[in-house]
């Protein structure tokens, strides 16, 4: 078992994210289970916890598995994206009383996936986390007309120069296809200004990201998974997300806003119907942030953000 991710945050994930029965009759549900660092975590410190793990890549589940054999009999290790999980969530059985979305990207998957998540490796263009996934980068970047593109790589990735990175991308197709992260990484190094190859962050960043929110529909699934998450958790349990960018963020935050409203029924009903009192009850009001050592000593936790709330009650909704 070769373990190369450190959880992120684990210490204030833990200290906002405690079962509300001390373990006994709880039941964790990790939605990103990864290489199990946070499950890990969990089930060491309440020996009667139950913990659900789900990952659409069943190769980094299968070293989540090994890590997790100690706790076997409480750990079950489900192979799927978490919106689908929740959707079809069984409401009769029993719930969990702690939802964790951890929505980085695994180490892994930048360092051994081989799939292409990173332009520093020279890899096939695919970036699919499950392989199901009828469409890869390498798609994407070889058959999107020019406009479709540039909106892609602005709307995932907030690119600034997504115009001209994309003119760049085709041009550069029409001679031969693009199936490496290495061919694409030099061609966007040399579509932008000269001054922006050396900022803060590699020019390739924000259009890798892009790619691999288009691929594996990230933000859909957050917006999906939220709502379907939240009605599963029994109340009095806790949902926390940790994030990484803006985009994803964004979501989290309205979306905990919205919950945290005294009344949340649709503007146009003339009659409220539910309750008057808020869903949750907002934990992190500013979004808690990792510490300098941790940034230290792993720099891929310097972006996380980690929101939670404590569910109040059910409510009905719409799907």
């Amino acid at each position: 078992m070769d373990i190369v991710h450190r959880p992120v945050m684990l210490s204030q994930v833990l200290e906002y994210m405690v079962p509300p029965k001390g373990g006994e009759g709880d039941v964790l549900v990790d939605c990103t289970l990864g290489e199990g660092g946070h499950t890990f975590a969990f089930l060491s410190k309440y020996p009667a916890l139950k913990a659900v793990g789900l990952d659409a890549d069943a190769e980094i589940q299968e070293i989540a598995r090994q890590r997790l054999a100690p706790f076997s009999e409480r750990a079950t290790l489900v192979n799927t994206w978490f919106d689908g999980y929740f959707r079809d969530y069984p409401m009769g059985g029993e719930r969990p009383s702690l939802v964790l979305f951890d929505l980085g990207i695994s180490v892994f998957h930048y360092e051994k996936g081989g799939r292409g998540f990173s332009f520093r490796k020279d890899e096939p263009l695919d970036m699919r986390l499950g392989k199901h996934l009828e469409v890869s980068a390498g798609d994407i970047v070889n058959t999107y007309p020019e406009n479709e593109l540039a909106d892609v790589l602005y709307r995932y990735g907030e690119e600034r120069y997504s115009r001209r990175i994309a003119r760049k991308v085709v041009d550069y197709r029409r001679g031969r296809e693009i199936t490496t992260t290495g061919e694409l990484g030099d061609i966007i190094w040399n579509a932008v200004p000269p001054n922006y190859r050396h900022g803060r962050i590699h020019p390739a960043t924000r259009s890798f990201q892009a790619l691999r929110i288009a691929v594996n529909g990230e933000l859909t699934r957050i917006e999906r998974a939220l709502p379907l998450a939240l009605r599963a958790l029994e109340p009095g349990g806790y949902l926390g997300v940790i994030t990484f960018h803006s985009l994803e963020d964004r979501i989290v935050k309205w979306f905990f806003r919205e919950k945290n409203k005294s009344c949340t029924c649709d503007e146009n009903q003339p009659i409220c119907n539910c309750g008057g009192t808020p869903v949750v009850e907002i934990l992190t009001k500013k979004p808690v942030l990792p510490a300098p050592d941790e940034v230290d000593e792993n720099p891929p936790s310097r972006s996380a953000k980690l929101r939670v709330v404590r569910k109040l009650k059910d409510e009905e909704i719409v799907l």
